[in-house]
């Protein structure tokens, strides 16, 4: 089926200038993919043809957004874990709660991740989850549309572990064998695996090397694991492995392209160095950063050094929202007060929630700008609500203006999964509630201090 993108202000985020082109007219979709932008002939001839059209004057026409990390099985989560240091915070709520997850309870909190994410233009997410029943949470983003890589946590060590989260080495590689060899490549290519060793307190050197190993292939699985993020985490590294844990990574095989670490609150900049000279990405998490006392990622200065970089809304207990539009807000303010006022202007900051977190994963060129030969995941926002008017440069409005309440439409895969602000393939209302049963059912089973 065709779909003509009528008439919107085209956010293109592509590679003809540093910020992309922005220029008024159509985007024509068919199998999947983008075959035109602008005003050109075959646009014409689909207006002769054309079975399904998209009037989005007065809207921006814009990539969908990537969130390069997140945690769906901690949406249930939300509200339950406030005011808490990193390390606390985990061991007295997250880790519970976690293990208390059963497989109904788990695609509960997946499914309203997903619907939150999703109506806010979220069409490509790096989800970690958590130690079991991971198969739940790809069966919900299978039914949803979004494109996600995801994978189950790993943890094969450490203090203060419930019972229903750990695991031994061999168990926790072998779970993670199974699930990429079920799901990677699943939904026509829309499902990717990673390979997700929670962090360096909880994972042994035998278990990073044997992730290490099983994502170099260059079109394989991705490793993705927290890094850098918490000063007091750091100091627990430096404790129990004698160096920082950006060299602990290194040391074990866990850099370079294939690798994404989320945060990066605490390089330095010879760390930052290394990372950009190894390709090795980083997730910035403004909200999850500030609510946990983390700091603010120097992301202006990272850019500047040349680490690839991307977004992410974290987990709903350290934020306490999914929603893009605001950590794109948040990082391109913090980086006012972190480096200097005119660091990480509005184009450039929107680049991060689209091209640069799709080439994060290893897709930027198949998603991450809307250009011919791309697969169509886009999102139609309005630009006429009276908090983004009157205005004028798009990247302005788009950046500090717009908010999840004005995306009105969502493609992925050239498929619509928002029509008119609603999700088609899962009901808001049902996911609701079912998400507060559930909750309610998990906390009485969890073990919380």
């Amino acid at each position: 089926m065709q779909t003509l993108i009528r008439g919107g202000t085209i956010v293109t985020c592509d590679a003809s200038s540093p910020v992309g082109r922005v220029a008024v007219g159509d985007v024509l979709v068919a199998d999947g993919a983008i075959v035109e932008v602008g005003n050109g002939p075959r646009i014409a001839d689909a207006l002769r043809g054309v079975t399904r059209v998209i009037d989005a004057r007065g809207c921006a026409v814009v990539p969908g957004f990537v969130q390069a990390h997140v945690h769906l099985c901690q949406a249930l989560f939300r509200g339950m874990a406030d005011d808490m240091p990193l390390l606390e915070w985990l061991k007295r709520r997250i880790w519970p709660l976690e293990a208390a997850h059963d497989e109904s309870s788990l695609r509960a909190s997946a499914e309203l991740g997903l619907v939150e994410m999703m109506l806010a233009g979220t069409t490509t997410i790096l989800d970690m989850g958590t130690v079991h029943h991971y198969d739940a949470v790809f069966d919900a983003c299978e039914r949803s549309g979004i494109r996600a890589v995801g994978g189950k946590t790993m943890m094969d060590l450490g203090d203060d572990i419930p019972p229903g989260l750990t695991e031994t080495t061999a168990e926790s590689l072998n779970e993670s064998d199974r699930l990429c060899a079920a799901w990677h490549g699943a939904a026509d290519g829309r499902l990717r695996y990673a390979y997700a060793p929670r962090f360096l307190l909880s994972c042994s050197e035998s278990l990073v090397r044997g992730v290490a190993e099983r994502t170099s292939k260059p079109d394989g699985p991705l490793l993705h694991t927290h890094a850098a993020e918490h000063a007091g985490e750091r100091e627990a590294v430096r404790a129990i492995l004698g160096d920082d844990d950006i060299a602990i990574l290194r040391r074990w095989g866990a850099f370079g392209p294939r690798a994404i670490l989320a945060h990066g609150v605490q390089l330095t900049d010879d760390e930052a160095r290394t990372l950009a000279a190894e390709g090795t990405r980083i997730v910035h998490c403004p909200s999850a950063n500030l609510k946990l006392g983390s700091g603010i990622a120097r992301i202006a200065d990272l850019d500047a050094l040349g680490v690839p970089l991307a977004l992410g809304a974290d987990g709903a207990p350290c934020n306490n929202n999914l929603d893009p539009w605001v950590e794109l807000r948040h990082a391109a303010l913090l980086a006012k007060i972190r480096t200097g006022v005119t660091t990480l202007p509005a184009a450039r900051a929107f680049r991060l929630a689209t091209i640069d977190g799709a080439n994060a994963l290893g897709l930027g060129d198949r998603i991450g700008s809307i250009e011919p030969g791309k697969r169509a995941d886009i999102a139609v926002v309005r630009l006429d609500g009276a908090h983004a008017t009157p205005g004028g440069d798009v990247f302005s409005k788009l950046v500090y203006a717009c908010n999840s309440r004005d995306v009105t439409w969502v493609l992925v895969d050239g498929e619509i999964v928002v029509r008119h602000g609603e999700h088609e393939t899962l009901d808001r209302e049902r996911v609701v509630a079912r998400a507060r049963a559930m909750a309610k059912d998990l906390t009485s089973r969890a073990t919380l201090t």
